[in-house]
């Protein structure tokens, strides 16, 4: 499911306007985005919780030369699924 898809699913179920389920689904993304850049951890109930982990700096190799590289410290997202959605998809 894409994005587009996602809206008119949005908007199907909800009754809103595709207009408007996009706007909803635009405006809930910016805030778990927004949310996760000031290092906040976004939880939502029975679905699961966004968080930031920290990836400490690193030295790696480079598989063409076999050279090491230093990998700078980085943060990516994580997604932890709740208890609800992960019974959801055991049936």
């Amino acid at each position: 499911m894409n994005k587009a898809e996602l809206i008119t699913k949005i908007a199907a179920d909800s009754g809103l306007s595709k207009k408007d389920s996009e706007k909803a689904l635009t405006a809930a993304l910016n805030a778990i985005t927004d949310s996760l850049k000031k290092g906040e951890k976004v939880q939502l109930v029975g679905f699961g919780i966004f968080d930031v982990k920290v990836r400490a700096a690193r030295t790696g190799r480079n598989p063409k030369t076999k050279e090491p590289v230093e990998i700078p410290a980085s943060k990516v997202p994580q997604f932890k699924a709740g208890k609800l959605l992960k019974e959801s998809l055991a049936d």
